[in-house]
């Protein structure tokens, strides 16, 4: 790993302490001349500035890029725009995956670590400092960083597969970093021991007080069991575990009942109200805007999202990749990436995700809200319209008419977008994903238990005059049930850098042969990928699809290779084995 240049020169950035302008102002950050070291670790003060700038770190655009290239551009939903010059977007496409690649830099991620590492380190011993800073204080910031590391390690386990994993802070350019890397097991078991460790600190949603932004800016309880329950999903993915999607479910329902709890006790619900709804999604007709175009962000519906203000901190990454390049920000321009085809026209006599459509319907208010211009059977990249438009969204109970023109009334030059990280929807999926997988028989309860959530998810975007909504009759065998939800999850949150890791995870379910204690670079040979994973991923590409279907041959050709640059200064650093560490694309 290349930590004498690029996480060293990052730890020493963060020695540079972001400080506030006011304790409620998350967006507004100032470097001071203060550095880390036995004169700064003084007062609460000290330890809050140094979460908070841990969290500021997440802003960046070089990670809000890779959460979308690592989690959503290799898959079936975006392609780049034919208008756009980008080689390192192009060799993703066509499977090139060069060391040389800019995607492959984990940097951000590891300087995020880091941070998080040095609070850990330091924040103990400020209760000896600061009376202030009370026992309960340093837990709370103990169960933040905790957090905040396990996520940015489960991002590069499923970007990477093996990386290297470390809890020692790096603060001065006196330190050789030289790691091997760890196998997932490992580095999965690490943060869900941590997670569980954190949720005994981090405060409930709603703790900070109503309207404050640390409810959906900070880890709460319901974010860390979100994170734990994505996970467990992703572990019980590689291995088949029972016991792994039993606990996926067990903290989707944590989530979930306490979402519920939340919202009976700030809508002044009576006792006696109705308890048949647990999940109180936001109405059909407003969701769109509710959740994606408000000028606010932190809907009722999310767990954890970064924060933006749009002047201080503006989305940059996924501006650019999704709205627009240049300097011109009064009106839409182009993104670099675009919607495939697969979002362009409903596939009506499609039962599951191996149609060539997404929709199944067009009374679905997401198939004309996700996306610019849908309608055109020719078009095979349309812009990407989800979190940017705030109006045009569907009222009423007509069916409106293939190619309708579409606006917004958020101007470019005021974009700003928090990027949600979990939401309801996507923790209700997470369980019904796991129930299809514990479902024993194409009888077994648990398929009728699936399919409610997923219709509950589907249902609430369906015009309400609607008679084409899903039914169960259609879906009889867990095979199928497997394919509905993984098809509404492409529905349901298209974008928001989650099918990649959806499809990996269906890939996985069919792969036989995987070992998840042993590192890539340690074995000779690598279970092959699953068929029906690929037909998924290459029903995008108008051509070229099966080129691409025939290079991805195994596991290792789902992850990134490790950045040249880093493999050259460490030394305990093994390639990705199918990709050849200079000039070449990957071995055939």
């Amino acid at each position: 790993m290349k930590f004498n240049n690029i996480i060293k020169m990052m730890a020493v950035a963060a020695v540079a302490v972001t400080g506030l302008s006011s304790c409620d102002d998350f967006l507004t950050i100032y470097p001071t001349d203060k550095t880390i070291g036995e004169d700064f670790w003084k007062t609460k003060e000290d330890v809050d500035n140094m979460v908070t700038g841990a969290y500021s770190s997440m802003l960046s655009s070089e990670i809000q890029r890779r959460a979308i290239i690592w989690g959503a551009y290799r898959s079936d939903e975006l392609v780049k725009n034919s208008s756009f010059s980008s080689t390192d977007l192009d060799n993703i496409s066509a499977v090139n995956l060069l060391p040389t690649n800019g995607y492959n830099s984990w940097a951000s991620f590891y300087s995020v670590i880091n941070r998080c590492n040095i609070v850990l380190s330091h924040a103990e011993a400020v209760m000896e400092e600061d009376p202030q800073f009370t026992l309960g204080d340093y837990n709370t910031a103990r169960g933040q960083m905790l957090s905040l590391r396990s996520l940015c390690y489960f991002y590069l386990v499923r970007a990477f597969r093996d990386v290297p994993y470390t809890t020692q802070s790096y603060e001065t350019d006196d330190v050789n970093m030289i790691i091997a890397q760890t196998s997932p097991d490992s580095v999965l078991q690490h943060c869900i021991d941590d997670l569980e460790e954190a949720s005994k600190y981090v405060l409930k949603t709603g703790a900070y007080g109503r309207g404050n932004w640390r409810n959906k800016g900070y880890f709460t309880r319901d974010a860390v069991n979100a994170l734990l329950a994505d996970i467990y999903l992703w572990r019980a993915s590689m291995t088949k575990s029972a016991s792994d999607y039993e606990k996926c479910i067990e903290y989707c329902d944590k989530v979930i009942e306490a979402k519920d709890l939340y919202y009976r006790e700030n809508h002044n619900m009576a006792a006696s109200a109705d308890k048949s709804n647990i999940y109180h999604l936001t109405s059909g007709s407003i969701a769109f805007s509710t959740i994606f175009g408000s000028s606010y962000g932190n809907a009722e519906e999310s767990i954890l999202e970064w924060q933006y203000d749009g002047t201080a901190n503006t989305n940059i990454g996924l501006e650019n990749l999704y709205y627009m390049t240049g300097s011109e920000k009064e009106h839409k321009s182009y993104g670099e990436v675009m919607a495939s085809s697969v979002f362009n026209v409903v596939d009506e006599n499609a039962s599951n995700s191996n149609g060539r459509k997404m929709y199944q319907s067009k009374n679905d208010r997401r198939f004309w809200d996700n996306v610019y211009e849908v309608g055109s059977e020719e078009a095979s990249e349309l812009y990407v319209r989800k979190m940017i438009g705030t109006d045009g969204y569907l009222q009423g109970t007509t069916v409106p008419t293939v190619g309708m023109s579409r606006t917004t009334s958020r101007a470019f030059k005021y974009f700003r977008q928090n990027w949600i990280v979990y939401r309801l929807t996507d923790v209700m999926l997470m369980k019904a994903e796991a129930q299809v997988q514990l479902a024993t028989s194409d009888e077994d309860e648990l398929l009728t238990k699936a399919f409610a959530l997923v219709q509950t998810v589907n249902k609430r975007s369906m015009l309400s005059n609607a008679t084409d909504t899903l039914k169960m009759a259609d879906f009889k065998t867990i095979d199928d049930m497997e394919q509905l939800v993984l098809a509404e999850r492409g529905r349901e949150l298209c974008f928001e850098g989650k099918r990649w890791f959806d499809l990996v995870r269906y890939g996985y379910r069919h792969m036989e042969g995987v070992d998840i204690t042993t590192k890539l670079a340690d074995r000779a040979s690598w279970p092959a990928l699953s068929k029906n994973m690929m037909k998924i991923v290459t029903r995008k590409y108008e051509s070229g699809g099966d080129a691409v279907s025939f290079k991805m041959k195994s596991e290792p050709y789902l992850y990134f290779p490790i950045q040249r640059s880093e493999i050259n200064v460490n030394s305990l650093l093994k390639q990705n084995p199918v990709y050849f560490d200079d000039e070449t694309t990957s071995k055939n």
